[in-house]
């Protein structure tokens, strides 16, 4: 029986063992065209991540995290480039659903990545209706990207989960589509 919870500390390491069997600098080559996470995390930022956001969310099998998905303000991810790029270039500009599009009303969702044994159920969905519903709280919007050179990430976003195309654009040589959908959240 699966049990999916928001992430405590003593949950770190069995997420990043996870974490480092679908990241893109670590995950094994043959496994990548089934999909891939390309933000390193570690200790440091897993820790920030639970304790400032309460945003990482787990699905445990027994002691194993079969499946996390990272939710957090842009604030919480804007040391990153490709984030700082997002918040600065891309969300000032862009209206979704009739509003304009903000750091303080919309989080950035994912990563996310699912043990492949576990993969063609509906883990995904439950994952993340069940991250979706805590971010609803405090967020109208969820935001995410995805690079065009990850298209079961795409499929599995766009067609499956049913996450609205923003926009299409370029960072750093690469191409992505930036996706969304509403929370529900009520102000």
């Amino acid at each position: 029986m699966l049990e999916f919870k928001i992430a405590e500390l003593s949950d770190i390491e069995a997420t990043l063992e996870l974490h480092a069997k679908y990241q893109v600098d670590t995950i094994d080559p043959k496994d990548k065209k089934d999909g891939f996470v390309t933000t390193p995390f570690g200790k440091e930022e897993l820790k920030d991540l639970i304790e400032q956001e309460s945003g990482l969310f787990i699905a445990k099998d027994g002691d194993k995290v079969v499946a996390y998905v990272m939710s957090a303000s842009w604030e919480f991810w804007s040391k990153w480039p490709m984030f700082a790029f997002m918040i600065n270039e891309l969300l000032p500009k862009q209206h979704y659903c009739g509003d304009a599009l903000s750091s303080e009303n919309s989080y950035q969702y994912g990563p996310i990545a699912i043990e492949k044994s576990y993969r063609g159920g509906e883990l995904l969905e439950k994952i993340f209706s069940y991250a979706l519903g805590h971010m609803a709280k405090r967020y109208n919007y969820l935001i995410t990207f995805v690079n065009k050179i990850n298209p079961r990430s795409f499929a599995a976003h766009h067609r499956k989960l049913g996450l609205d195309i923003i926009e299409e654009f370029e960072y750093n040589g690469n191409s992505y589509w930036e996706l969304g959908c509403r929370t529900c959240h009520k102000e």
